[in-house]
């Protein structure tokens, strides 16, 4: 605590009795109990900890409970979303189970005050550093690089150290809310028992819990009531009203709107750089008639979806979606033209703003690709792979002693040539060479740091991995429409989370960085708040 505290004033003694559990967790610790029994046998002193419900609030969980659990998350390091897993958890905390994650949300910022939060941090980091600083056994303590740096105690670990309010994040989210689903119609009659934006409602809510729509419909409509959402059949039936045409041609034009909103930032910059990617959605059922399947290996199976996405210093929104179509030994597709997959998400994405740079996996190592992105009038940058003509460059630079060399080339295809280049340059992740295929012109001198600009495009990985996780809500459907509809919805409320943090961060004077303020879940929740009425 930077501040002399009164000794007999309340927070004084509130931060007395967390440190005392602290220690009482730490000691447990060190004699070798495991953490979820050190913070369970710690005495808490709740003279001085509010309860923000009354006594007539419908809360089922045990103030005490969630003082001990938020203890444990805070000293684990755990998202709620993995918290709300753990449901062995709940037995030894005194609660009847573990709450899911916006009911996790919803206490630390609703029920928790200043000082429960306070209290709580205190006595957690207490224990994580004593942890490390003393070094004895504590496995599922999360590292003190974590924590060291927290300056604010009084504010949720997950938003430390920024300056926005609760009003802010709920206007700002709300405000980029609004630019999301306008585009999207499913075209059913104007007498219809639901609106769309009640579809919207329950899919968001779906995604957030990480739940299937029959589940998800019967615990939204136990919430909620019975008249503010439709059943999970009735759902369903609504979404396959979207064909894939209509639902990337929608997307495409909320991407235009969510720009439209940042175009004036000055630290929005132009043009882009974009990170063109595929990602797997596991599909474990029978193949016969899945045209949209592809097959992974012997083994596994999936629906493939591209992506193009802004990356390097920008807002990382997704400008473009696009379903790949592979050829399967159960189906009669053409063989994949990834380079026709290229040349349309380009395309779309340049409707909205001008593309400097293009960067791609070795997926699309291909002189089709190649020549697809010169004839664009984009730049690409794409590592290659390894042949026995690159292993003979690489021999010849070994024994010449050289680290990086340059190779003239050039593509020939039926839909055009242009010149290239190869540069081989050390390898990034260990010992080796990199081959990296771009139209530019780039010196020997200059080829390893322009090749650097290759690492931007490690965030479509946590992007993919933020879709999956916290906003694609499960399925089993062997339909296709619900199946891109549902990754598709999960990718714009990525980039409504997206969009949100830039507008927080754009009021500040200060570097945009990539870390969000505002974390998935929390957004998400926001999002539904704002869509559905208060209970």
């Amino acid at each position: 605590m930077s501040e002399t505290l009164d000794p007999l004033s309340t927070r004084a003694c509130r931060m007395t009795h967390a440190y005392n559990t602290g220690i009482e967790i730490t000691e447990k610790l060190r004699a070798g109990d495991s953490l979820l029994s050190s913070v369970v046998d710690s005495t808490i002193q709740t003279e001085h900890l509010n309860d923000n419900y009354p006594e007539w609030h419908p809360a089922p969980h045990s103030f005490l409970g969630m003082d001990r659990l938020l203890i444990y998350r805070e000293a684990t390091g755990e998202s709620y979303r993995a918290l709300a897993r753990y449901q062995e958890l709940a037995e030894p905390l005194g609660l009847k189970h573990i709450p899911d994650e916006s009911v996790l949300s919803r206490t630390w910022r609703k029920r928790f005050d200043d000082g429960v939060r306070e209290f709580v941090q205190v006595a957690a980091n207490f224990v994580i550093k004593q942890s490390h600083d003393r070094e004895f056994s504590a496995p599922a303590v999360r590292p003190k690089a974590e924590i060291v740096d927290e300056v604010d105690l009084s504010t949720d670990d997950e938003t430390a150290g920024c300056e926005f309010s609760d009003k802010q994040i709920y206007r700002t989210t709300r405000l980029a809310r609004d630019h999301g689903f306008d585009e999207f119609d499913s075209d059913r009659a104007a007498n219809a028992t639901y609106e769309d934006t009640q579809f919207f409602e329950l899919q968001t809510f779906m995604g957030m819990v990480n739940c299937g729509t029959p589940q998800g419909a019967a615990r939204f409509r136990y919430r909620h009531g019975s008249d503010s959402s439709p059943h999970g059949d009735t759902h369903l039936r609504t979404i396959k009203q979207f064909a894939p045409g209509e639902l990337i041609n929608g997307f495409d034009a909320v991407a235009d709107q969510l720009l439209s909103v940042i175009e004036s930032e000055a630290s929005f910059r132009r043009p882009v750089t974009v990170a063109i990617d595929i990602t797997t959605v596991p599909y474990y059922g029978n193949v016969e008639g899945m045209v949209m399947v592809s097959g992974l290996n012997h083994e596994e199976r999936a629906f493939k979806f591209a992506t193009l996405s802004i990356v390097g210093l920008n807002i990382p929104l997704i400008l473009a979606v696009e379903p790949v179509r592979e050829s399967s030994a159960w189906d009669e597709n053409p063989p994949n033209q990834i380079h026709s997959v290229v040349r349309r998400l380009v395309r779309r994405a340049r409707q909205h703003v001008p593309i400097e740079t293009v960067l791609c996996d070795r997926e699309f190592d291909s002189m089709r690709v190649f020549q697809t992105l010169s004839n664009l009038g984009v730049n690409y940058l794409i590592p290659k792979r390894i042949t026995s003509t690159e292993k003979d460059v690489i021999e010849t630079m070994e024994s010449d002693g050289e680290d990086v060399a340059v190779e003239s080339a050039s593509v020939h295809v039926e839909s055009g040539e242009h010149s290239m280049q190869f540069l081989y340059v050390p390898s990034t992740k260990g010992e080796g060479t990199t081959v990296f295929a771009t139209n530019l012109r780039v010196g020997p001198e200059e080829a390893e740091s322009f090749c650097r600009r290759y690492s931007r495009r490690w965030q479509i990985e946590n992007e993919y991995k933020s879709i999956k996780n916290d906003f694609l809500a499960k399925t089993s459907s062997k339909d296709y429409r619900v199946r891109l509809f549902y990754f598709v919805f999960a990718v714009l409320l990525y980039n409504i989370w997206r969009l949100t943090d830039f507008l927080l961060k754009a009021g500040v004077d200060s570097e945009m960085e990539y870390a969000p303020v505002l974390t998935a879940g929390e957004c998400v929740e926001i999002v539904v708040s704002a869509l559905i009425p208060p209970d």
